[in-house]
């Protein structure tokens, strides 16, 4: 694999994950999944890597869902990217499974996935927990900072997270809005 490319808010649920595979840095636009040493890099960063192998094949796939995800960020209510990520689950299913008991006890619930071709793994796990993260759609949000294409889940225990992080996008807004204050504070 190539040099790992370093990357702003790593560790959101898949789905977020995937959206921040583009950033901005000085106004310029990157995009780790230009290349699969790329996506090398984004399935380790995700826990992914030891399920599902970085090929060709994967790595359109997930831009397929990168996409459609992209379009839903901007408008929840788009037919062709709800479109696009039923096409992407239709390839994979879950499998439940009655699991072996700890001692010997009552089974536990489990499950297993399956998919039609392996190479739709990633981009079927990034669709799948946009689902999930549905349960709660008023805490799937992008930075509040319109310069930058990040997006979260927020977790925050109030609801009202509004930055990609705090010590990026949330302190240069803070720092922006004191020196407001000084300015219409001296021409007063």
């Amino acid at each position: 694999m190539g040099e790992r490319r370093a990357r702003p808010l790593v560790g959101e649920p898949v789905a977020m994950d995937l959206l921040n595979t583009r950033w901005v840095v000085g106004g310029a636009l990157q995009d780790l999944l230009v290349s699969l040493d790329g996506l090398c890099q984004w399935l380790a960063e995700t826990g992914l890597d030891a399920r599902f192998d970085a090929d060709n094949a994967a790595l359109d796939r997930l831009l397929r869902v990168r996409g459609a995800l992209s379009r839903l960020m901007a408008d929840p209510g788009d037919p062709g990217a709800r479109a696009a990520l039923n096409d992407t689950l239709a390839h994979g299913w879950v499998r439940r499974r009655l699991l072996e008991g700890a001692g010997g006890g009552p089974g536990v619930p489990g499950f297993e996935v399956e998919f039609d071709d392996p190479s739709w793994g990633p981009a079927w796990t990034a669709a799948d927990d946009y689902l999930d993260l549905l349960r709660a759609p008023d805490r799937i949000r992008g930075c509040a900072n319109p310069d930058c294409v990040l997006c979260f889940f927020d977790t925050s225990k109030n609801g009202t997270r509004r930055w990609c992080s705090m010590a990026g996008c949330g302190n240069r807004a803070k720092a922006a809005r004191h020196q407001a204050r000084g300015r219409t504070g001296r021409t007063a």
